[in-house]
């Protein structure tokens, strides 16, 4: 058993954030540790408030991880301001984190922007050069590269942008393209596709913290970067087939989705 460290938001409804996070490391058998950094109060409807938690309680978190149970990988999702991001970042490069998968949240399904200017320079910053890997979609990948991926030549071409300014490995995610759902990776190698049909559901809250937390897993078990996102992307693909429907609006996906 790995263990693994979530450093994110809380989603009451239990889609997305760390509750999310937590179900896909406990499916993957693994043991699952936690950083709240905000709560929010949310469904499968939207989101209707935020609680960022104070800075320097995020950090004392982070301490009693670290100092008792050392994480074999880290996933990074919600860090909502530019204080929460500086924390984290001290705190990981003092403890000599590895494996450190960002999901970097900047951008709401419906388009509007999570992050302000500071905190997003933050994120690029200081928390994009730890990273092991950065798993942005389509909307955060124009916001980090200024090139608006609708196409795979776009979606290569932003991809080399946001590589050009960390030493991470980049993840474009497809979910929001029209068409197939392909994802690409660019890392030290060169360019890698993962293909897959796209899914009639509708119910995707919570699939980008789920493949994340995933590809985390895969990581901490000394799988390599290509078949750690494939086995990822296996298994959210298998999760939204499930089909699994619990609220209103848009139903969690079934994140307990069966290895």
């Amino acid at each position: 058993m790995k263990t693994i460290l979530t450093i994110a938001g809380s989603d009451c409804s239990g889609g997305a954030g760390i509750q999310a996070d937590i179900k896909t490391i406990t499916a993957h058998r693994h043991y699952a540790m936690s950083a709240i950094t905000s709560l929010t109060a949310q469904n499968t409807t939207g989101v209707y408030g935020v609680l960022n938690v104070d800075p320097q309680f995020v950090a004392a978190q982070l301490d009693c991880v670290f100092t008792d149970i050392r994480p074999d990988a880290v996933k990074i999702g919600m860090v909502s301001n530019a204080g929460i991001i500086e924390v984290v970042a001290d705190k990981l490069a003092q403890y000599g984190a590895r494996n450190i998968v960002l999901d970097p949240v900047m951008v709401s399904t419906s388009g509007s922007r999570l992050l302000d200017t500071g905190a997003e320079r933050a994120l690029v910053e200081k928390l994009l050069p730890l990273a092991a890997l950065v798993t942005p979609n389509l909307a955060e990948a124009a916001c980090l590269s200024g090139i608006e991926p609708r196409t795979k030549e776009e979606m290569c071409r932003a991809a080399r942008k946001i590589a050009a300014v960390t030493s991470a490995a980049v993840l474009v995610k497809g979910g929001h393209a029209t068409g197939e759902a392909d994802d690409l990776l660019l890392d030290e190698d060169g360019m890698h596709w993962f293909s897959a049909a796209r899914v009639d559901n509708p119910n995707t809250h919570g699939t980008g913290c789920t493949l994340s937390a995933a590809i985390a897993c895969r990581l901490a078990e000394g799988r390599g970067l290509p078949e750690a996102v494939c086995l990822a992307k296996d298994y959210i693909t298998g999760a939204i087939a499930s089909g699994l429907r619990l609220g209103k609006g848009s139903g969690p996906v079934n994140h307990c989705y069966a290895l």
